[in-house]
């Protein structure tokens, strides 16, 4: 398995309990289902219409000029 970023987030009781429906609802973890939700954010963002997994982002510091 590919390594993982793991991270501390702090949130709303309500809203967990919304996503921890929504992903019940779907078969996922509330992990499994908030990754899921970021990558389509992302890939909408980039406009990417297809559902293979995006690049990691690129580090500003490599932009050039």
């Amino acid at each position: 398995m590919a390594d993982r970023k793991s991270f501390l987030m702090r949130i709303d009781p309500a809203l967990w309990a919304d996503l921890e429906a929504w992903a019940q609802d779907e078969l996922r973890s509330v992990n499994g289902q908030i990754e899921y939700l970021l990558r389509q954010a992302v890939q909408k963002r980039r406009g990417s219409a297809s559902g293979a997994k995006t690049p990691p982002a690129r580090n500003p510091a490599d932009r050039a000029g």
